[in-house]
């Protein structure tokens, strides 16, 4: 420590510098931390030798303490040394931006960044193709006992932009315990995993997404904490009842299916700190939303099944954050998780809802699976597939998220569905007729489609953390991934033949119980002549139909599900354009392969 130079800044009264956690400015660093229950606080750190005395810090108003350090800089270590009686406490900040591991040192993190010309703006709902990805296995195979980073990652996102996805979502990126995790075991809130590349790392992916037009939604943990390596828990030394201190709740309001380490969202300064990790993510990551896990519990105790339990500061503390992320941000993406299928979740924050703009559409994902994946044709029941395609929310199907797999679905003793439909053999032709006719009904379906990490070339089994995509699938099953190319693209309109897709119409055309076949109709604009026509069959067995088109003109086929080129062991069963010239005759007659959907649209003269 260079003592003139310190007592120098000493003398000089510095304005404080406002905000939380370490703050650069242009001759050192300032620190905050919030410790009501502190009776004193000191930073120690690289730059003071570890010296638990060389820079107390001073009480300010409503518990914070604060202090200036001369020739503080980036990449700096350091922690807070908080005492409450007897007791001394090293405590990394709650507002760490980076640590250098779950149980290790703050890193006082660099603002700088070149973001080169990022003005990139989220397409809207109805143009979303999500696709979400899990960093540590998303992008190479492992190696030495190591998972992906995300400069990894970004090797892989030209794979992605040929697909057509412009939308990722990232499972949880906050630093957790260890190495290896799904990411929903939060250990600082603030900081980016260190082994995936830390905050420089997560935003070099968001840059190069960007410029591939790729929007990044961040998965947020806000329903619970930890709860391992948790420096906040009893942070100043504080709790009652043996729980966790100022940060959470320390009453039967603890209890979550994680562990009692629910933040107390009735306390001023953790709903501040929630708020301010919200918008940490918009503004220094440049990310495009945000869709938070599980909130169910942040809105109940135990869920559905204790009414007496319900979290009205829960409720209130998403309100505001969503609602001030839609004021200051217009445009950025909220999903909730809920699964609950509560339209109030999906209401305007003025209207009394919790201000999210869609959610993940249980009402979708549940019937679909069941039906794809029970063993017999009789038992494949229509009315389940017709409920799911018309189902919404407030009126609104984009205010749901439609999928066969996510991250739930394919764990905790589910698979993915070629390994849901056949066990034992997943590479059969019932696994991959099945799994990809899934596909046909998310693309096609209205709501925001999203799709998991390796659906797209069929991966099997179930997610793990520690077991990276099978790349090699890419090549086996190249003709599945044009599919899915084909089918987003139809589903973004990229050869301005199928706006219908986009649209928040949808009719049923169709439906046989017996042959298992179903027909329906999506369009964009009732005065628009952007319908589409898609038929589906869940049958083993290619199945002949006489279908009443919508409207007159020239029908062009855009998609045969059914075709080799998607997979030398499909039918092949042949389709053709309809030609319906007389408004008062829109019969025609079809044929659909089997477990497969054919998509028409009208041609640009029709």
């Amino acid at each position: 420590m260079n003592i003139a130079a310190e007592s120098i800044h000493q003398k000089v009264k510095i304005p404080k510098i406002q905000g939380m956690g370490a703050l650069l400015h242009e001759s050192g660093g300032a620190f905050r931390v919030w410790a009501p229950h502190a009776s004193a606080v000191s930073v120690v750190g690289s730059f003071n030798d570890w010296e638990k005395t060389a820079h107390p810090m001073e009480a300010e108003e409503q518990g914070n303490w604060y202090v200036d350090i001369p020739n503080v800089k980036a990449g700096d270590h350091y922690k807070f040394c908080l005492h409450n009686g007897d007791r001394e406490l090293l405590r990394v900040d709650p507002y760490a931006r980076e640590v250098t591991n779950s149980a290790g040192d703050g890193v006082v993190a660099t603002t700088d960044f070149d973001w080169g010309e990022d003005e990139f703006q989220a397409p809207l709902l109805n143009e979303l193709v999500i696709y979400e990805m899990h960093l540590g296995t998303f992008g190479r195979e492992m190696r030495q006992g190591r998972h992906a980073t995300f400069d990894d990652a970004i090797d892989r996102l030209g794979h992605l932009q040929r697909l057509g996805i412009n939308c990722v979502e990232l499972m949880p990126v906050t630093e957790f315990a260890g190495d290896f995790s799904w990411g929903y075991n939060p250990a600082h809130l603030f900081a980016v995993e260190s082994s995936y590349g830390g905050p420089l790392g997560l935003k070099r992916f968001v840059r190069e997404a960007h410029r591939r037009g790729i929007a990044v939604i961040l998965d947020v943990v806000y329903n619970h904490l930890g709860p391992s390596d948790l420096s906040v828990w009893q942070f100043d030394g504080w709790s009652e009842n043996g729980l966790g201190g100022i940060y959470f709740y320390n009453d039967w309001r603890s209890e979550t299916p994680w562990g009692n380490t629910r933040p107390d969202y009735g306390r001023g300064e953790v709903r501040q700190y929630l708020f301010d990790n919200a918008m940490m993510w918009l503004e220094d990551y440049h990310a495009d939303g945000l869709r938070y896990d599980m909130t169910l519990y942040i809105r109940t105790v135990r869920g559905v099944d204790d009414p007496a339990g319900d979290l009205p500061d829960g409720w209130s503390l998403t309100q505001w954050i969503n609602g001030a992320i839609q004021e200051r941000f217009p445009g950025k993406i909220l999903i909730a998780e809920d699964l609950q299928n509560n339209p109030s979740m999906t209401k305007a924050v003025a209207d009394g809802g919790a201000g999210f703009l869609s959610q993940w559409g249980a009402q979708f994902v549940h019937p679909v699976r069941e039906v794809l994946a029970n063993p017999t044709d009789e038992g494949r029941s229509l009315e389940k597939i017709q409920q799911a395609l018309m189902a919404n929310y407030n009126g609104d199907p984009f205010q749901r998220v439609v999928y066969t797999e996510s991250h739930d679905e394919v764990a905790n003793g589910k698979s993915r569905m070629p390994s849901e439909i056949m066990p034992d053999d997943p590479d059969n032709w019932f696994a991959q007729k099945r799994s990809t006719l899934g596909a046909m009904l998310v693309l096609t379906a209205p709501g925001v489609p999203m799709l998991f990490q390796g659906q797209e070339f069929l991966e099997d089994g179930w997610f793990q953390d520690t077991k990276p995509l099978d790349w090699d699938k890419k090549e086996d099953y190249h003709g599945v991934v044009r599919m899915f190319r084909d089918l987003i693209h139809l589903r973004l309109n990229f050869q301005n033949d199928s706006r219908g897709l986009s649209g928040s119409q949808i009719s049923i055309l169709y439906r046989d119980d017996q042959a298992k076949v179903l027909a329906y109709h999506r369009w964009f604009d009732e005065n628009a002549e952007d319908g589409i026509v898609v038929v589906t069959n869940f049958c083993r067995e290619p199945r002949a139909l006489v279908l009443n088109f919508p409207k007159s003109g020239d029908w062009q086929l855009r998609f045969n599900g059914d075709s080799r080129i998607y997979h030398d062991e499909f039918s092949n069963t042949l389709a053709a354009d309809v030609s319906l010239p007389d408004p008062e005759h829109l019969q025609a007659e079809l044929t659909v392969g089997p477990y497969s959907a054919l998509i028409y649209s009208r041609s640009k003269n029709g």
